[in-house]
């Protein structure tokens, strides 16, 4: 597989939910647009997914795969990320982000801390600076309860006419990470967990939900869910984010 550098995310890879889709589907053997209703993967990326790059899907073992750069010269820089299929609860029963009108949605868009400051301007997702990116402003809302942690995110989303599984991946990737976000204070994503009822209906408005749920040094646990206009539940997901280390703060690069 190849990822367009259109589906960027910091300057010169791609965007990590994106990627992380597209890695999810090859574990399921599905194609992009192919929705394996309310199966769950954990993709864990072990380095920045490259663009334009040829990548191999190597299965390890049942229900894991690994994503390699195709070809010996890279071959000491270690798996670009590994897939694994997760057993357990249905979708239903997982811990998700309660929906949040429209209107409210709109209003946290108009209220993106991105649009002042932001350290990937380029995102695929919710980079301001991206000529045809989602362009998913997730502003901060106060409505409704965090399990442990403050920060809760909304945004409006419209599915563009070429949405497959990993744009469901990639909506519902940054929009967690606006949850922990601050000025001078850049993460990535480093794990993510997702499962997919539905492809959402291209052009049709659809709210995306973030929330914190708790840090821990640099590491950050957030959860979102993507709903249609009717507040039905059509994507969720769990992820870790990693702050970008500070010598300044002490911390090991």
């Amino acid at each position: 597989m190849i990822i367009p550098a259109r589906f960027n995310g910091p300057a010169g890879s791609a965007n990590g939910g994106y990627a992380a889709g597209l890695f999810a589907q090859a574990l399921l053997d599905a194609d992009p647009r192919t929705v394996v209703a309310n199966r769950a993967v954990t993709v864990t990326l072990r380095r920045p997914p490259p663009l334009d790059t040829a990548l191999r899907v190597v299965r390890t073992a049942p229900g894991e795969v690994q994503v390699e750069i195709d070809g010996p010269a890279d071959a000491a820089g270690g798996p670009v990320a590994e897939a694994v299929a997760v057993p357990g609860p249905d979708l239903a029963d997982w811990p998700v982000p309660a929906p949040v009108h429209p209107t409210e949605a709109e209003a946290a868009a108009a209220a993106y801390p991105g649009l002042v400051e932001h350290p990937f301007p380029g995102c695929y997702v919710c980079g301001p600076a991206h000529p045809d990116g989602l362009r998913i402003f997730p502003g901060p809302v106060s409505a409704g309860p965090v399990e442990a942690g403050a920060g809760r995110t909304a945004a409006p989303f419209v599915p563009p006419a070429d949405s497959t599984v990993p744009t469901v991946w990639a909506a519902l990737d940054c929009p967690g990470g606006w949850a922990v976000l601050a000025p001078g204070r850049p993460y990535l994503l480093g794990r993510m967990t997702a499962a997919v009822l539905a492809l959402p209906t291209p052009g049709q408005r659809g709210v995306v939900v973030g929330e914190l749920v708790t840090t821990s040094g640099r590491k950050a646990e957030v959860r979102t869910a993507l709903y249609d206009p009717y507040g039905r539940l059509l994507a969720a997901a769990r992820a870790t984010w990693i702050a970008i280390a500070d010598p300044a703060r002490g911390e090991p690069v």
